[in-house]
């Protein structure tokens, strides 16, 4: 009886092989190459067959965030800090929307980009705000790229990013298990498993995933150094990318960077499994809705006014 092959076994045996009769200058997994030699040999092909983020042992994860921190400082010249911090228990992360406090300052779309490592040259936005006219609610009505003083009059301001729905369709559009929902509700990506295919991006009904159709453009001076594995890490070409929650950020008790720098109180923040937190206030007191909440996704993501 042939045994079952995983990924790594298989993509080994054949790469090995392949190796035997000659000299092997690069292999691609993103369009990433496997050159070098000595150290930065090995880790760049550890890198490549390592397993699915939650297949990992907490060994696998340890060794991995050396290797990431190593090729980090081998290909951006930093030195960053990569952490694989775990969900917390108790804790079911929601966010909430003031649309009768919003200007549309972007503030918190300057603080997602920065704080996540985006690429500049094509402008990746996670955070995208749409100036709707009042009586409208149809955010494709809305306009994404205004460019003048704000607010102006007779309109209102969206924001829009992931929802991390608890019926998410781009996990169940994800042919690789690369895309999976978290304990905490987090939707999260593990980059190097994404083949590109962009299924999550046609199945999500809120425009929330971003393709990488070139290497992200980050100057070096404005790296954030302090990284997560499933969150704000450099990404590669050919790679899906979303909002996470700001990952490295409210796993360690933070705010995510675009709630932290709304310098209008729009954004609220929290654990929907503490009933003494803001989000579960808002929720209960307030005028909530949730967008296309006829899909059934459950995004835990509202929409309130005072």
């Amino acid at each position: 009886m042939k045994q079952k092959q995983d990924r790594r076994t298989f993509l080994k045996g054949a790469l090995t092989c392949a190796a035997a009769s000659s000299t092997l200058i690069a292999a691609g997994c993103n369009n990433r190459k496997l050159e070098g030699g000595g150290e930065e040999m090995s880790a760049r092909w550890n890198e490549y067959f390592k397993k699915n983020y939650r297949l990992m042992t907490p060994e696998e994860k340890e060794e991995t965030v050396r290797r990431l921190e190593q090729l980090a400082k081998l290909d951006y010249d930093v030195d960053v800090n990569v952490e694989t911090t775990p969900p917390k228990k108790n804790v079911l992360y929601g966010y909430a929307f003031n649309i009768s406090r919003c200007e549309g300052y972007m503030d918190c779309v300057e603080a997602c980009v920065k704080e996540n490592n985006l690429d500049r040259k094509s402008k990746t936005q996670y955070v995208r705000i749409f100036e709707m006219e009042n009586g409208q609610m149809d955010i494709t009505t809305g306009n994404g790229k205004y460019f003048h003083e704000v607010p102006k009059e007779d309109h209102f301001y969206m924001g829009i990013q992931c929802f991390h729905c608890e019926q998410a369709p781009c996990v169940k559009a994800c042919p690789t298990k690369a895309t999976w929902k978290e304990p905490d509700g987090i939707v999260v990506v593990d980059y190097d498993w994404c083949i590109g295919c962009r299924y999550c991006m046609a199945a999500c009904p809120y425009f929330g995933r971003r393709f990488n159709w070139h290497d992200p453009e980050v100057p070096k001076e404005e790296i954030n150094e302090n990284q997560h594995y499933l969150g704000n890490r450099m990404r590669k070409k050919g790679q899906m990318e979303k909002c996470t929650f700001c990952i490295q950020r409210t796993r360690n008790g933070k705010l995510p960077a675009c709630a932290d720098a709304c310098p209008t109180g729009s954004r609220v923040f929290g654990n929907l499994l503490d009933p003494n937190s803001e989000i579960r206030f808002v929720l209960k007191n307030k005028k909530v809705f949730r967008m296309k909440e006829e899909l059934g996704t459950d995004p835990k993501f509202w929409y309130f006014i005072d």
